[in-house]
């Protein structure tokens, strides 16, 4: 029997050998398979670059439903769709065919790869076909794609299936009103929704845009803002990128592909962004630098794009909720009014999206988000991947409900066409009375002063009263001379 068990172990042994002789390392029996993975859940994570299609809501045809109530009018704000990367990151593409290629010869020449969790050859022939298209060039940067122009294209056609007597076929100039800011992705977004309500050659026209874009873009306008620096060294993304967790997960990383060394973290998030571009653009097919990296890494960096925008945009900043004021005010007057125009649809960015949310505050958790709290914030409410995708909307919806004796208007939002869940509302049905006393604080100020104040207001410690009296005695002495 030992005899016998020898022999069928040094079979093993030598059928692995002709493995890493042709294959360039170890078979692994848990090895991770970007190419295989029919689920690839952590498509499902890749932040403010996820794909609409992935994260939309399912239920919304069950939710917009509400007995007894007809829906009297719209509004909408809409991030743009799926766009191409930055100027940085198209100038930068070079350098992933270089690290493709040290990735190849890890494997294929050095063997170098890891006894486990190496990449299979899915991923690796699938990586080393890869190629960079040259025709996306640095002046294209940000350009809404083919799948972004579908992304607004669906999501139109969509809520007009479930909103027939509002969002009518028939356009006309004092029943719509449309508005986005100016650049490329948000104009063609416009020009995808309208395509798809009314049809090509439909002669909708979006408001002009101001000069200073105070509704749309208040952040362009907002000093205080603009300097607040999120990433310095005191900062939690900074702390979190700095963190045990996260120059292990580089490791890792660098690894699984072969090297002996770890990768700059440069390196390996131009990896990473590429993946998410990549597989946002094609939802149906597999990205190949996706491959390079195993579900859990993704939510570390998933994690680490929260913190970011969470200092940025949301509930880790006062001066957040205050931005977008306007825009507020915009919602709250069209919904309250029984005049034209019946629908208002904007089309803007991320950090609008994000900012609304705070400013309305959906998706709040009941801890802040740290460096130190990756692991017991896996359940949080502020992820970006569900609450900023491409092409991601918050849409609010007016009902006049003539069951009821006393409040007869009801208002529903959407975020991604889930309906959002306020505690002061039942299953996402708000009451339009509730809804006016819970931002009366925004509905009733002043915005000029308002969405932006001073550095002073971005911390929660009071101001002593001896040190008022220490700046007054030092302006009255500066008076003097």
């Amino acid at each position: 029997m030992v005899i016998k068990y020898l022999k069928v172990m040094k079979f093993f042994m030598i059928l692995n050998a002709l493995f890493i002789t042709l294959f360039g390392h170890t078979v692994a029996q848990f090895d991770y398979c970007f190419g295989k993975d029919t689920e690839r859940s952590q498509t499902r994570q890749f932040a403010t670059k996820t794909a609409y299609q992935i994260i939309k809501g399912t239920n919304i045809d069950k939710q917009y439903l509400v007995p007894h109530c007809l829906p009297q009018k719209i509004w909408i704000f809409h991030r743009h769709g799926t766009r191409l990367p930055s100027r940085n990151t198209i100038e930068k593409a070079t350098r992933l065919e270089k690290l493709r290629d040290a990735i190849v010869k890890n494997y294929r020449v050095l063997r170098t790869a890891p006894v486990t969790n190496a990449l299979c050859q899915e991923d690796l022939i699938a990586l080393q076909m890869w190629k960079w298209n040259s025709s996306i060039t640095p002046d294209m940067e940000e350009y809404l794609t083919s799948q972004g122009y579908e992304d607004l294209r669906g999501t139109a056609r969509h809520y007009q299936k479930l909103y027939p007597s509002v969002l009518t076929k028939e356009y006309n100039n004092t029943y719509y009103i449309f508005r986005h800011t100016d650049t490329q992705r948000t104009t063609e977004s416009f020009k995808a929704f309208t395509d798809s309500l009314f049809g090509v050659n439909n002669g909708a026209v979006a408001e002009q845009i101001p000069e200073k874009d105070k509704l749309l873009r208040p952040y362009d306008y907002c000093e205080p803002w603009s300097v607040n620096n999120n990433e310095n060294e005191n900062s939690e993304i900074y702390k979190y990128k700095h963190s045990v967790l996260w120059n292990d997960t580089l490791t890792e990383i660098s690894t699984r592909l072969g090297f002996q060394y770890t990768l700059e973290s440069k390196d390996i998030e131009l990896m990473y962004d590429m993946c998410r571009y990549e597989q946002a653009w094609q939802v149906d097919r597999t990205s190949v630098w996706c491959g390079a990296f195993t579900p859990s890494q993704v939510t570390v960096f998933e994690y680490g794009d929260d913190l970011r925008y969470y200092y940025k945009l949301g509930y880790g900043s006062d001066i957040n909720a205050h931005l977008n004021c306007r825009i507020v005010q915009n919602m709250i007057e069209h919904l309250n009014s029984n005049a034209l125009p019946n629908v208002q649809v904007y089309f803007a960015h991320s950090a609008g999206l994000q900012t609304l949310l705070t400013t309305l505050g959906i998706n709040k958790d009941d801890r802040p988000l740290t460096a130190n709290n990756y692991q017991s914030m896996s359940e949080r409410k502020w992820k970006t991947s569900n609450i900023d995708p491409f092409a991601g909307n918050f849409v609010a919806v007016k009902y006049e409900c003539n069951i009821e004796p006393i409040e007869k208007e009801k208002v529903i939002f959407f975020l991604n066409q889930n309906a959002v869940d306020l505690d002061w509302c039942h299953v996402g049905l708000c009451n339009w009375s509730e809804v006016l006393q819970r931002y009366e604080h925004i509905i009733n100020t002043d915005c000029n002063s308002y969405y932006c104040p001073g550095v002073g207001a971005l911390t929660v410690k009071p101001i002593s009263f001896v040190i008022i009296l220490s700046m007054s005695a030092i302006i009255y002495l500066i008076n003097l001379i």
